[in-house]
């Protein structure tokens, strides 16, 4: 087997690249994370997990002094940004949704910080009401509270069904949105 022969990082810069692998670690997407974990607890011993992560941290800083040594190509300069012509600013501009004839909101004092999230929601609904999806004109799920577009009278079976109802752990207050 081949040896290799590297130089160590320095306390510094390997605190640095801790650092930035902690960084990542807090960005990445919790279900692929997840999936890592396990393989890692099913294939890599209890008291071997240390180790491991002392080798991938080496490997990662030995393969970034290896890109840095590389040649670099020279930067190309950067267009200027363009200023938007006024007809494609138009464009951008929110484009506000049209509602049935009868449409009214409501609100719902729960949200996201709750777990509760929209498809949930949509959930409960068709199942408290009898309703399908498609009786169910929008729903926007904020952090501490959510509002739910529907029929007049859809809207009046959540407040009688929902009202005072617990969802995730949470004594539910639905009420016509003052919008």
């Amino acid at each position: 087997m081949e040896e290799r022969t590297s130089t160590p990082l320095s306390g510094d810069a390997m605190e640095r690249k801790i650092d930035e692998l902690l960084q990542a670690v807090r960005s990445a997407d919790p279900a692929e994370l997840e999936s890592i974990k396990s393989l890692i607890r099913k294939k890599v011993k209890f008291f071997d997990r240390m180790s491991l992560a002392a080798i991938l941290l080496k490997t990662v800083s030995e393969g970034r002094k290896r890109e840095e040594r590389a040649e670099r190509k020279p930067r190309q300069e950067k267009k200027p940004i363009q200023p938007v012509p006024p007809e494609r600013e138009e464009q951008k501009e929110k484009v506000e949704r049209v509602f049935p004839e009868g449409a009214k909101t409501l609100y719902l004092n729960i949200g996201k910080m709750k777990h509760l999230y929209a498809k949930d929601l949509s959930k409960l609904l068709q199942t408290e009401l009898g309703i399908t999806r498609d009786d169910i004109y929008q729903i926007r799920v904020h952090d501490k509270y959510s509002f739910v577009t529907m029929s007049e009278e859809n809207c009046q079976k959540a407040i009688d069904k929902l009202n005072n109802q617990t969802i995730n752990g949470r004594n539910a207050k639905v009420t016509y949105s003052e919008k």
